[in-house]
């Protein structure tokens, strides 16, 4: 029996769906990460790899405190909750979780700052500035992984650069309040025992993972100067997404053996941070270059 034109079409995306679901199912990201591991290793060993990952990471840096100076400002000033501010620097929150090492100098400071009116103009402007330095590198990345030749002209990447910016910071502002939500309905019916601090903290990192995946897929998919189909970048930005706070908890158990302070002395805050961002970005390069060598595997 032939099948007609729209029976076709739905057979079609059927089998595309049913495909998707496959790859977004750990057998098949594991599946991909085993075929790809090889040439996704010798891609991260590359110097322009190391190059653009060490750029990301100066950038990230000067984009952090900003960032979360801008973040506590609109907790406070605009929804006016303390409980989303507790959630990013309180002794369950974001910051004590994704900072490697020194939590407690660098709360203490970020609550000074984030307390004045001329710092949060300041951290917009620096921002703004920071953010096109993050991304730039990264664009020209991405394009080279995907194989588009032309990058995006500098007010062009000004413009997505600042629209990533405002997405990453929409899904953080997102992610704290769906956290601080939680945590408001756990202390009324767990109170502030063991068992609520523990799921609290569940939630939260339950969250912050939820965020990370979208924040990766956003770059994968929007950044590059071409048209990259979502269902190609999917599977990695959530394969890297996991991969980001496996890596991190890796990280934090192995600074005792790194012993920056012995090197650095008093700097090695910035260092831990600096060597942590580059990790990450090396991290983030690699779920491009795999997406992307999967993609054209199947293609």
């Amino acid at each position: 029996m032939q099948l007609t034109a729209e029976e076709n079409k739905a057979t079609s995306t059927l089998s595309a769906a049913a495909a998707t679901v496959a790859e977004l199912t750990a057998p098949g990201m594991w599946a991909a990460v085993r075929r790809q591991a090889g040439p996704t290793a010798k891609y991260l060993m590359s110097t322009e790899v190391h190059t653009y990952a060490f750029s990301v990471a100066c950038n990230a840096i000067l984009s952090f405190i900003p960032f979360m100076v801008l973040l506590l400002t609109f907790t406070r000033r605009v929804f006016h909750s303390q409980m989303m501010y507790e959630v990013i620097l309180g002794d369950n929150g974001l910051m004590r979780s994704y900072l490697p090492s020194n939590q407690d100098f660098i709360i203490k400071n970020l609550r000074a700052l984030s307390s004045g009116h001329r710092v949060q103009v300041f951290s917009a402007v620096m921002l703004f500035v920071s953010s096109t330095g993050v991304f730039l590198p990264l664009e020209v990345a991405l394009n080279k992984v995907w194989g588009f030749k032309d990058n995006r002209s500098y007010l062009g990447n000004q413009a997505i650069a600042l629209g990533l910016a405002m997405g990453c910071g929409t899904l953080a502002l997102l992610s704290i309040a769906a956290t601080a939500a939680n945590w408001s309905i756990l202390s009324q019916f767990l109170g502030t025992n063991i068992l609520a601090r523990a799921v609290g903290y569940g939630v939260m990192k339950l969250f912050a993972t939820l965020a990370a995946i979208t924040t990766f897929f956003l770059i994968y998919w929007a950044l590059p100067n071409g048209k990259v189909s979502a269902r190609a970048v999917l599977p990695a930005a959530i394969l890297t997404g996991v991969l980001f706070e496996l890596v991190k908890l890796i990280y934090v158990l192995a600074l005792p053996w790194l012993n920056f302070e012995e090197v650095y002395g008093p700097f090695s805050i910035s260092v831990t941070l600096m060597f942590w961002a580059f990790v990450s970005g090396l991290l983030l390069l690699g779920g491009a270059y795999l997406s992307a060598a999967e993609h054209e595997m199947k293609t």
